[in-house]
């Protein structure tokens, strides 16, 4: 009986680990290369994304990507919960998914689970880029400024187009916040 019960255990956790890691990549979708991370650090304002649960709801939002000394990445998401009226933030740790010379990360918001980040369109300035998880169900349009021009976004909705996702699910992030406080701060300095 108790090694049936610690079999059963065993396989519980085994199949608990398996759908904790969502680390594929939909079809369509192919990493940016040559990807520098150093240069994707900083922050990113959430133009555009296909919603789901853990951004519900939520305004202003934007990511913060800091290097850590281990060589991880520290991401910070932060958006503003209206209806609750306060931020909200959600950290997780990032690492490349084998070559750090393309951009494919994997994403660890608690451990065990991973999950794929995969930078699939971005300028050469590292101003504009497309993101995807590991399905056609998630992607995010960033940009280094809470507001882009037409012709970028345009030519983004293009890429995601291309690469499978219907942007017709696309949630446009009101930003207000975010902008009202970079005007504050570029009046101030």
């Amino acid at each position: 009986m108790k090694a049936r019960t610690l079999a059963l255990l065993a396989a519980s956790a085994y199949a608990l680990y398996r759908i904790s890691q969502r680390t594929g990549m939909p079809a369509g979708v192919r990493p940016v290369e040559p990807f520098d991370l150093d240069r994707y650090l900083g922050r990113w304002y959430e133009i555009a994304r296909i919603d789901h649960a853990y951004e519900a709801g939520l305004t202003d939002t934007s990511a913060d990507y800091r290097l850590r000394p281990d060589g991880r990445v520290q991401v910070i998401n932060r958006g503003f919960n209206a209806r609750k009226s306060r931020w909200r933030e959600l950290r997780a740790i990032a690492e490349p998914a084998g070559d750090a010379n393309v951009g494919r990360l994997l994403l660890s918001p608690l451990w065990p689970m991973r999950a794929s980040y995969l930078v699939f369109a971005l300028d050469d300035d590292y101003q504009h880029a497309l993101v995807s998880g590991p399905t056609h169900d998630h992607l995010w349009l960033l940009a280094r400024t809470p507001r882009i021009r037409a012709s970028h976004r345009a030519a983004l909705l293009e890429s995601a187009r291309t690469a499978g996702f219907d942007t017709e699910r696309l949630l446009w992030v009101d930003q207000r916040r975010n902008i009202a406080r970079e005007v504050t701060w570029r009046s101030e300095t």
